[in-house]
């Protein structure tokens, strides 16, 4: 088997990766354009070594070189996993957002069809292009109910917007042109080599070094927290059972309020890392600041019918796994430290709200 996955160097497809790499015999060609949040190191030097792993350095909206890569390396399947993924971040500009997420799906979509119809007719049946969306795109939920692979699209958010626009073009291609796309929608990810921006290692780095714990409002806002590890046998799962056409939805079954998320972060740190001076514990750290435009209440998954069609579900307890990953932060500053430069730490998203 051999897989074309865009967005390797991200954190869910660098773990996507790791685990092909070293878990399978699979040969893997990863396409990342190398953005701020793309880290090369996430992928060790014995991947580079690997005969059955290739590097290209392209944009995925480059037709062109999208589609002779595709001639060259003749993937069984895609993988799609490349895209601009920080809310803050769309709401402080959402034009990358719509030239990656939208733009650059089209175009890697256009490129995969032309590909797909040049296949023999055994490729061309079993040939998948696996497009890898979030529950941002369903909205927000009250305190009652869960999302489904059957929810109604109601994006709130740029980045969830395009998202959802990037849904709806995967699976156009697969009824107008007959592409076999299977789309997959998860709730948010966490686990070792996470891009510092997001909430749970932006809280462990700055927990670690004593400085404040921002939180949107109250911190009562509810997410469901999927270890990427999970995430990654789902998507595999999804590749190899799952029917084009279909849509399977992925969550950890672990929901809690940001509050909560936080301050299981800070009792960990004061456990396992060194003390602060002047600090007795670090959830005198937090502090609770303006709310984001347009925050979302709650997300949560219903994973029945991932279950029942694929035989997936998650295996990670919560809290075992942020103890997991709060002692890999700790164990690999040499990993994080450099991605600070880019200011991955500083609040963003408040640009537009005139904030």
């Amino acid at each position: 088997m051999k897989v074309l996955i865009t967005g390797g160097c991200g954190f869910i497809g660098s773990a996507l990766v790791r685990h092909l790499i070293a878990k399978t015999d699979w040969s893997v060609v990863n396409v990342d354009k190398l953005t701020y949040a793309a880290v090369p190191s996430s992928l060790p030097a014995d991947i580079d070594a690997s005969t059955r792993y290739r590097f290209a350095r392209l944009d995925i909206a480059d037709t062109p070189a999208i589609e002779a890569l595709l001639s060259e390396t003749q993937p069984d399947a895609i993988m799609h996993l490349a895209a601009e993924s920080h809310v803050d971040r769309s709401i402080d500009g959402a034009a990358p957002f719509i030239d990656t997420n939208v733009v650059g799906t089209s175009r890697l979509l256009d490129a995969a069809l032309g590909y797909w119809r040049d296949l023999s007719d055994g490729r061309r049946e079993a040939f998948r292009f696996l497009h890898v969306s979030t529950d941002e795109v369903f909205g927000s939920l009250g305190l009652v109910g869960r999302f489904r692979e059957t929810t109604a699209y109601a994006p709130r958010s740029p980045y969830a917007a395009s998202k959802a626009a990037s849904d709806h073009l995967a699976r156009a291609w697969g009824h107008t042109f007959g592409l076999p796309v299977i789309v997959t929608n998860c709730t948010n990810n966490y686990g070792p080599y996470q891009h510092p921006e997001k909430l749970i290692p932006l809280m462990i780095i700055r927990g670690l070094v004593g400085e404040e714990l921002p939180v949107y409002g109250s911190g009562a806002n509810v997410r469901d927290w999927l270890h990427v590890d999970d995430h990654v046998a789902g998507l595999l799962a999804a590749l190899e059972h799952g029917k084009a056409g279909g849509t399977y939805c992925f969550g950890g079954n672990a929901e809690l309020a940001n509050l909560a998320v936080v301050e299981a972060i800070c009792d960990r740190l004061d456990e396992r890392a060194p003390p602060l001076t002047g600090v007795e514990t670090r959830r005198s750290l937090i502090a609770f600041k303006t709310d984001r435009p347009g925050h979302d209440q709650r997300y949560a998954m219903d994973t029945r019918h991932s279950k029942k069609a694929l035989g997936w579900t998650p295996t990670r307890d919560f809290r075992a796994g942020l103890t997991e990953t709060i002692d890999w932060y700790l164990a690999n500053e040499a990993w994080w430290r450099p991605v600070l430069a880019d200011g991955a730490t500083d609040r963003r998203g408040l640009r537009q709200a005139g904030a």
